[in-house]
């Protein structure tokens, strides 16, 4: 009676893991990971909030205090208007934020619908797009959004449309590369077999089956783009006042960096704090993600 048991309990087929919770499971044992994520929820809710919990209004000057250190009623001090800077802070982390989600959504767009389609039709489709996609590597991108920004405004739309169609080009390497090697599985050739179009299969099929690594250069496009913001805002192209990003509080601070320090340290110390988070989360993702890993 017990060897039947014990048979019977060995038939007993094993629950299943979807490779979602696999992932999942995967990431929170990576601590610096979590943590990273946990900073980037709380920042994102600190940017949709500002409004109601700034402690004061964007604008509100007193310019009889002028630059002052931290203190009791600013927490991170006044620039040289007397605005409060941790408000000033809160109300650049939502256009950084914004430009650096928007714009990569831009780039996640393109890049994957071209780079999908290049690697599923292959032949000469492929190496026509692809060799596209190289002349442009081959442009001064910077010089390139530099122009567009003096010939066409500062305007924060530009801004994510410019930076996005610049970001997409690593992405449609990645995705094609993920594609050719999808597109030889055996659910593949089935739906062809099915008669589907070609589409279908790559919207349907093709795609979903390479989300992994487009969720990991995704996160790690996003920093790219803040940073490139903050650069374009450093050199007064960007977010133009009276709206103030992480970038272009940085170059009021470099101004007035041996004054008043403070100007400078936590724009900046913000800036890299959220870049490396995001860079962490994009490193724990690529893990656990990655298909190769072991189950535990």
């Amino acid at each position: 009676m017990a060897e039947s048991a014990v048979a019977q309990e060995s038939l007993t087929p094993e629950p299943g893991s979807s490779l979602m919770r696999d992932a999942w499971r995967r990431l929170r044992k990576n601590h610096l990971a979590m943590v990273s994520l946990v900073f980037l929820l709380c920042l994102v809710l600190l940017a949709l909030l500002t409004p109601w919990i700034a402690p004061y209004e964007y604008q509100e000057q007193n310019l009889l205090l002028g630059a002052s250190p931290p203190s009791s009623d600013h927490w991170l001090g006044t620039d040289t208007l007397g605005r409060d800077q941790f408000t000033r802070i809160l109300y650049g982390s939502r256009i950084s934020l914004m430009v650096g989600f928007i714009a990569t959504a831009v780039a996640l767009l393109i890049g994957v619908l071209w780079g999908a389609t290049a690697g599923y039709l292959g032949g000469r489709v492929d190496n026509a797009m692809m060799r596209f996609v190289d002349v442009l590597y081959g442009l001064p991108f910077a010089v390139f959004i530099i122009l567009l920004t003096v010939i066409f405004g500062s305007s924060l739309l530009l801004l994510f449309l410019v930076i996005g169609a610049v970001e997409w080009l690593t992405m449609a390497r990645i995705v094609r590369g993920q594609v050719l090697t999808v597109r030889r599985q055996e659910y593949i050739e089935a739906a062809v077999a099915m008669g589907l179009s070609s589409w279908r299969i790559i919207r349907r099929h093709v795609i979903p089956n390479a989300v992994g690594p487009i969720i990991v250069y995704t996160t790690l496009t996003i920093p790219s783009v803040i940073l490139l913001e903050s650069f374009l805002s450093f050199l007064g192209l960007g977010i133009q006042p009276p709206q103030s990003s992480w970038g272009s509080l940085i170059s009021a601070g470099v101004e007035n960096m041996e004054l008043y320090p403070w100007l400078l340290i936590y724009p900046a110390l913000t800036l890299s704090v959220t870049l490396f988070a995001l860079n962490f989360l994009g490193d724990g993702l690529r893990d656990a993600l990655d298909p190769r890993a072991s189950k535990d």
